[in-house]
């Protein structure tokens, strides 16, 4: 199918590569300080539940709102097909990923809060379609535009029609409920968020992320606690199969190194969307007068995402044993679940259902700014109507197509990013050197003091 071979091309080698060039780039023109600066980030992090500057939401809830987006379904379901096709040296190439990522991240958010624009509301609008526009300048408008139209229709598959398919069918198969009550349910209560803007999606993102992650993370603690003796070879073998491939065990074919590369690396930017442009938009209403402290919250998006969710799904699944067995994707995981802890399965499907709603509620901002560039303010509310009504359809539906159109659309969206964090970079570093001289100056000055 022509769908199948646009999305080989789009999510190939070439694109792999583009992005992890990328991140590594921006790392060694940073001299490694969004690895170094991680203790920082956390801590301003925790003292940004208060803004200090122009915006429309809090740092502490503009992160909430971009990791309700990339929290979901990748980290159950995407973890498990890596480790299922790649072996457990996937996770290795997942990790690699994320720590180029990490500047990926905080790059785009630097960029986001230095050009962001104020719209005729009064609201700080911003991401990779402004930063291409302002930054670049009016020449590469048609490259923000084509950022803005991907987004937009991207949202509506893999945030949308297939987040609350996937729920649907969970509830559905798990308590028979119809699928008519969950789509006017989840439409129901998309729609009532959706009526107070940035500032009621952040709001419920900034509560429901910690919630929902916090929960997630414990009962995958209780599982490797259960296992604590097998995670020491878990590690080993990780490492191992990484540059080694996997021996066919059960119902695994094996893997070679290629293989563990490709769907590591994959799946963690799919889970991560480091580079992608999405949590940019989130980042530019932040109420902040420092792009590089946005930048530098920002950042802990892909270390939480991918170093600490991904990671603790992995292991999961591997000192469980489950990953060389006959499951596949987010059966896979909820077998182990099942397997190690009382109410493991209803644990897990709260979990998706909470991971996709949050989902469908932090896309719907990005395509709405994304729809907004491209045709004006007018466009919001039809808009929002089309995203309620998108999220009952996709209860209805059989999405099969949809989902790789919108994978496509989504891989799309990198291109036009990835090639303004190139031309932009100079900007990011002469800002984060800026930043960094100022604050020594400041703590050499209170020491004399």
């Amino acid at each position: 199918m022509v769908v199948d071979i646009a999305n080989g091309f789009i999510w190939g080698p070439m694109m792999l590569c583009l992005i992890l060039g990328t991140g590594l780039y921006l790392t060694v023109g940073l001299k490694g300080l969004t690895l170094t600066k991680i203790p920082h980030a956390f801590g301003l992090l925790f003292r940004g539940r208060k803004g200090n500057g122009d915006g429309d939401i809090s740092p502490f809830n503009a992160l909430m709102t971009a990791l309700s987006s990339t929290i979901g379904t990748g980290n159950i379901a995407g973890v498990a097909t890596a480790i299922g096709i790649g072996g457990p040296g996937a996770l290795f190439w997942m990790w690699c990923a994320a720590l180029v990522g990490i500047a990926t991240k905080y790059a785009e958010a630097v960029l986001a809060v230095n050009y962001r624009e104020t719209d005729s509301s009064g609201k700080k609008v911003g991401g990779p379609m402004y930063y291409i526009k302002n930054g670049l300048g009016p020449r590469w408008r048609w490259l923000g535009v084509l950022f803005a139209l991907f987004g937009a229709l991207a949202g509506f598959g893999l945030a949308n029609t297939v987040q609350s398919n996937a729920v649907s069918q969970v509830l559905l198969t798990s308590y028979d409920v119809p699928t008519v009550i969950s789509g006017l349910v989840m439409s129901g209560l998309v729609a009532i968020v959706l009526l107070g803007g940035i500032k009621r999606i952040a709001d419920v993102a900034g509560k429901l992320v910690p919630l929902m992650a916090l929960i997630y993370l414990l009962s995958s603690s209780a599982i490797l606690l259960l296992n604590y003796a097998a995670i020491p070879s878990a590690l080993v073998l990780i490492v191992d199969s990484a540059f080694n491939g996997s021996a066919a065990a059960g119902g695994f074919s094996g893997a070679t190194i290629a293989m563990a590369l490709r769907m590591g690396v994959a799946r963690g930017i799919f889970s991560n969307e480091a580079g992608l442009g999405s949590a940019p938009i989130a980042h530019a209403a932040a109420e902040t007068n420092s792009p590089v402290k946005q930048g530098t919250i920002a950042m802990l998006g892909t270390f939480i995402d991918t170093l600490v969710v991904c990671t603790m799904t992995g292991l999961v699944l591997i000192v469980s044993g489950v990953w060389s067995g006959d499951q596949a994707g987010a059966a896979m995981t909820l077998s182990a679940f099942d397997a190690n802890l009382p109410f493991g399965g209803e644990i897990l499907t709260l979990c998706i259902v909470l991971f996709a709603f949050t989902t469908m509620l932090g896309w719907s901002y990005y395509g709405e700014r994304c729809a907004e560039f491209l045709f004006g303010p007018s466009v919001v509310l039809p808009f929002r109507v089309l995203w309620v009504l998108g999220i009952f359809a996709g209860t209805q539906l059989s999405l099969v197509l949809v989902w790789k159109i919108s994978d496509a659309l989504n891989g799309l969206m990198a291109f036009p990013n990835l090639i303004a964090l190139v031309l932009l970079a100079p900007v990011v570093f002469k800002l984060t050197r800026e930043y960094h001289t100022e604050s020594a100056c400041n703590a050499s000055k209170e020491q004399e003091l």
